[in-house]
């Protein structure tokens, strides 16, 4: 049974967790991300940047408001899962980004590294971010 590895930065009270999820599809690679709120304030995440560089030196982008365009507030203690997935064209890629969060006290728009993230596939077909 494949065991994810989950890669995980802290930047403040601020934890994200990564790893590759299991695809039943060969043609698709997909990842989980998970993000904690261990500070003291309610936090507003506000949107995710994505990079994505494949095995042959190509650069993707994606950049969206909210999760699935859903802008998400986490309590203290809380913590939100995320999975998505994508079609793909490369053997191996690097996942990396980072997430803007708003904390409730500050007025102040903040970006939290995700970790960078190692995605490995067999499959080679075309690769699609929405």
């Amino acid at each position: 049974m494949f065991e994810p590895d989950f890669v995980t930065l802290k930047t403040d009270d601020i934890v994200i967790s990564a790893c590759q999820a299991v695809m039943e599809d060969d043609g698709f690679c997909g990842y989980c991300l998970r993000i904690e709120n261990n500070s003291n304030d309610k936090i507003q995440i506000l949107g995710k940047d994505f990079s994505l560089t494949d095995d042959q030196g190509n650069s993707y982008l994606r950049s969206e408001i909210g999760f699935n365009g859903e802008i998400l507030e986490l309590n203290p203690g809380e913590y939100f899962e995320f999975e998505d997935m994508m079609p793909v064209s490369f053997r191996a890629a690097v996942l990396y980004g980072t997430c803007r969060i708003s904390k409730e006290h500050v007025k102040q728009i903040k970006n939290i590294k995700i970790p960078a993230l190692e995605l490995f596939t067999n499959q080679r077909s075309s690769l699609v971010l929405n």
